[in-house]
């Protein structure tokens, strides 16, 4: 696999890209578990680079990155990755530097040693991604100095967002926008579907009563995707490579890193569109399952943007019982509640409520584990369980989508024992200064105290988000259980999740892979500005723990 810079051109647009084996996305890996890889990274471009293998059980030496498993391979070096496949499903590569947001990425299918139990007849990888002819670095430094100078989508006294004088104020008292939904987006990025933008008339093709396979990869550097393919029910097989039990579905979000599989059967029409629209709704990427060349369905508008809610700044009001959490503040399972209908939508605030002069950074409220300073602007005030949410905006649809509760192994899981211990991970930034971190500390203050697990120990895990955005939080060389109220030993395997606005997710991880693993935010300006931890597994002095 050769890295070298290059250029890239979508409709109108073009600029600076690096591309694998001269393409964008690079080379499709096509795996079968038990084999082993053998790749020879060779870089001929201007950066240091490396490849980490976005979901793959690896030995740590071989993770790809830069800095924590390995030093980055300098231009005119090589390096050779050599692991076993000890899996199978829809995973992906990426460069763990700022490459990766100009075209350094690819996906993988890792086909199942004993055959795949779900027939098709069609097979098609869908790897959605965003591209922005600026470079990354100046991207970075502009999020940095400027105050959400990348939002096309701000309030004004004249715009047409239902918001009345009373919820304008509210939110000009805490010097916070309700459209501030995504860092980075349309007019600046082009959505592209396997590398190709709207205008390029990208097609999958399909004969009516196929099934058909279509593996969505979100690649994207920044943004979140609503995937929806108007008129074609959707059934989700697998998430994050991972079999779950079947799930139709006519939306889903899908987060940074994430990756779904879905079937469907298309029929009645001789086109379909396949819709990723960005979660701010600034765009879209548009591709056409096709029965000829040429066939076309509408495509959607984009639908209005989606406004924060009360729920997004942790003022939901929920109570829990939950057993594992500190202080009596809402830090429970909150197993079989959905809160993804409260406070939907802005609306449904009340206005007589003088939110301004409520305190959004009350820091009293979090745990002595929590660094408080300049790096932490907000504190959620009631981080409930956010797990049954469907996604920012996608509550009042009207038509059904797809929430981590619908989530259930298809398989047992292979660890049942119950978790020892509660390890309380708060999600912290300061959006003026774009500060993203981890317990109030950015990764360069905390490089010699990593998080740390015993070997096979089994430890839940609980992330709440005391900031207003989204966050896809991904765990290097280990899959872990979602927390979703899914039957005793069928919960959803995954190695990202998203942490809602203001609320909490949790998991059951068993820390089985030793040595030393990136944890951070897959946002990759979030990453590079200090949401990035070093998980440390460890045997302990005399054996197993």
């Amino acid at each position: 696999m050769t890295v070298a810079d290059s250029s890239f051109a979508t409709g109108s647009r073009h600029g600076p890209a690096v591309t694998v084996n001269g393409t964008l996305p690079g080379p499709l890996l096509r795996l079968r578990e038990g084999q082993n890889l053998v790749v020879d990274l060779e870089n001929d471009s201007s950066m240091g680079t490396s490849i980490h293998w976005h979901g793959l059980l690896v030995p740590f030496l071989m993770d790809g990155v830069p800095g924590v498993t390995m030093a980055a391979v300098e231009p005119g070096d090589r390096f050779r990755y050599e692991f076993p496949i000890r899996q199978a499903g829809t995973y992906w590569w990426h460069a763990h530097t700022l490459q990766e947001p100009m075209g350094h990425y690819g996906p993988i299918i890792i086909d199942p040693a004993n055959g795949d139990p779900h027939q098709v007849d069609r097979d098609y990888v869908v790897m959605l991604s965003d591209w922005s002819p600026m470079d990354p670095h100046v991207l970075m430094k502009k999020l940095k100095v400027g105050e959400a100078p990348f939002n096309f989508q701000k309030t004004t006294a004249t715009d047409d967002y239902p918001l009345s004088g009373a919820e304008r104020r509210m939110w000009a008292r805490m010097r916070m926008m309700p459209t501030d939904i995504s860092d980075v987006s349309a007019p600046l990025y082009s959505y592209l579907l396997n590398g190709h933008g709207p205008e390029d008339g990208l097609e999958f093709v399909f004969n009516p009563g196929e099934r058909v396979r279509l593996r969505f990869i979100n690649g994207a550097a920044m943004t979140f995707f609503n995937v929806r393919i108007p008129g074609l029910p959707m059934t989700v097989i697998a998430a994050d490579g991972q079999d779950v039990r079947p799930v139709e579905v006519d939306e889903f979000q899908i987060g940074n890193a994430e990756t779904y599989d879905v079937i469907v059967e298309p029929t009645g029409a001789d086109a379909f569109a396949i819709v990723a629209e960005a979660m701010d709704r600034s765009g879209m990427g548009v591709a056409m399952l096709a029965r000829r060349p040429g066939a076309q369905a509408s495509v959607p508008l984009l639908r209005d943007p989606p406004l924060l809610t009360m729920a997004d700044m942790g003022m939901n009001h929920g109570s829990s019982t939950g057993n594992l959490g500190h202080g009596g503040m809402d830090h429970g399972a909150m197993a079989g509640m959905d809160h993804g209908s409260s406070a939907a939508d802005s609306g449904a605030m009340d206005s007589s409520m003088d939110m301004g002069s409520m305190s959004m950074r009350d820091t009293s409220l979090l745990p002595p584990s929590v660094k408080v300073g300049p790096g932490v602007d907000m504190v959620s005030m009631n981080p409930v369980d956010r797990m049954g949410d469907p996604g920012i905006g996608l509550a009042d649809v009207g038509h059904r989508v797809l929430n981590y509760r619908q989530l259930v192994s298809a398989n047992m899981n292979p660890d049942m024992r119950r978790p020892t211990r509660l390890k309380e991970i708060h999600l912290t930034g300061n959006m003026e200064r774009y500060m993203w971190s981890f317990d109030g500390q950015k990764f360069s203050a905390v490089t010699d105290d990593p998080i740390r697990f015993a070997f096979n120990e089994r430890v839940r895990v609980k992330l709440v988000n005391d900031t207003m955005m989204a966050h896809p939080i991904h765990l290097h060389g280990h899959f872990f259980e979602l927390v979703n109220g899914a039957p005793h030993g069928h919960q959803p395997l995954k190695h990202t999740v998203i942490v809602q606005p203001g609320g909490s997710a949790q998991f059951d991880l068993t820390a089985n892979e030793p040595g030393d693993w990136a944890f951070h935010c897959h946002l990759i300006y979030h990453m590079h500005n200090g949401m990035f931890q070093v998980v440390t597994v460890r045997p302990l002095q005399g054996g197993e723990g």
